[in-house]
């Protein structure tokens, strides 16, 4: 099917992504929390996103729905509010049905004031690396560019063009980590025996749309018919020998008289609201092709490669995809990857490397000229 059923995907998603793998860990022994990149947070929205109004730039206000846990100890308690902006949007239309946002997240505000800062251009990150366990010992990984956005949803949308809303009140998205995110313990904690008793709001929809019920038509009525006559004919009496018949004339006939009945009323339609907007898994899955060239060996998933040109292929934006790297039209290796998506357009193509103890190096992540998203490759499979 071309789209699953919102609610079952996202439900059972979160339940897996709020455990985020891999298994994160506390730093510091009790002052720090570090939840690794990678990680999905689901988020309800708590201001809906109206269609006539809505643009880039304007401001997103969410909460989360499921806590989000690190080594069995919980990190962001539901009820968590989230803040974000919209990056770009495209509204329904032709030639597709759908709505498509981008939005990056600029804080989190815990329920006991401890607010945390998604850096806008971060300075020191490692990539989303799906297998990799953040600790104190595996702080002084290799920075990455600062064009990654920090915490981003890019959300599609299954709404009726006709929508007063493209995002209504309640609508569950999810927040996807780019990079790691620290928090202090204590204030976690803290917010965390506030939260232990607060129910989530009932999310009431904001569509100003009201049906309204058409009114029947009426029946007409037949035509009255008065039946006419049908005369009498003349009387005619002889006369005697010599003197001429009398005759009496007869009344003519008369015709039926018809009087036309009243027509009926034909009604009036009612009206019909266009149906919720669906947030929906991405309705396009674009293949994706692109190319990079190395100018030294290097290797991925342990197979070590020569200095060329290269091509990949993967399907849709992730985050995690499949990629199939090749050389002349035949296909070398396949390889787990994570889309990351950037705030600038990458100047040209451009692959980094990791240093190996021994052996060339490993591919870690490629850029694309003009392309504002990235393919970070996992450290155990570079």
């Amino acid at each position: 099917m071309r789209r699953l059923a919102p609610a079952i995907f996202f439900t059972a998603l979160a339940c897996a992504a709020q455990t985020a793998p891999p298994r994160p860990s506390s730093d510091t022994a009790k002052s720090k929390i570090v939840i690794p990149p990678g990680t999905t947070i689901l988020l309800a929205l708590t201001r809906p996103v109206r269609t006539k109004t809505a643009k880039e730039r304007d401001s997103v206000y969410a909460e989360t729905v499921f806590p989000v846990a690190v080594n069995d100890q919980t990190a962001i308690p539901p009820g968590t509010y989230v803040e974000g902006q919209i990056d770009t949007l495209t509204r329904p239309g032709r030639p597709s049905p759908d709505a498509h946002f981008q939005i990056h997240f600029t804080k989190l505000i815990f329920s006991d004031g401890y607010v945390v800062q998604f850096p806008a251009f971060p300075s020191l990150e490692t990539a989303p690396q799906p297998t990799q366990t953040i600790s104190a010992a595996t702080e002084k990984l290799t920075p990455r560019a600062q064009d990654v956005i920090a915490a981003v949803a890019n959300t599609y949308v299954e709404v009726s063009s006709r929508s007063d809303v493209l995002l209504d009140n309640g609508s569950r998205i999810e927040m996807i980590l780019q990079i790691p995110l620290r928090l202090n313990a204590d204030d976690v904690a803290d917010a965390v025996r506030r939260s232990n008793h607060a129910p989530l709001p009932q999310f009431k929809s904001a569509t100003q749309c009201q049906p309204t019920p058409g009114t029947p038509g009426t029946s007409g009525t037949s035509d009255t018919v008065i039946p006419g006559t049908s005369g009498t004919p003349d009387i005619v009496i002889p006369g005697a020998p010599g003197t001429p018949d009398t005759v009496i004339p007869g009344t003519p006939a008369t015709p039926d008289t018809v009087i036309p009945g009243m027509s009926g009323t034909s009604g009036t339609p009612g009206t019909v609201c266009p149906g919720p907007p669906v947030v929906a898994s991405d309705p396009k899955a674009q293949k994706y092709k692109e190319s990079f060239q190395m100018a030294t060996p290097f290797q991925v998933s342990g197979k070590p490669l020569p200095a060329g040109t290269y091509q990949v292929t993967w399907q849709g934006l992730g985050p995690s995809v499949l990629v199939d790297i090749f050389q002349n039209g035949k296909v070398l290796i396949s390889a787990q990857a994570s889309v990351v998506l950037l705030s600038v357009k990458s100047p040209a193509d451009t692959p980094g490397t990791r240093a190996n103890p021994d052996g060339p190096v490993s591919l870690q992540s490629l850029r694309f000229a003009g392309q504002t998203f990235a393919l970070y490759f996992a450290k155990g499979t570079a």
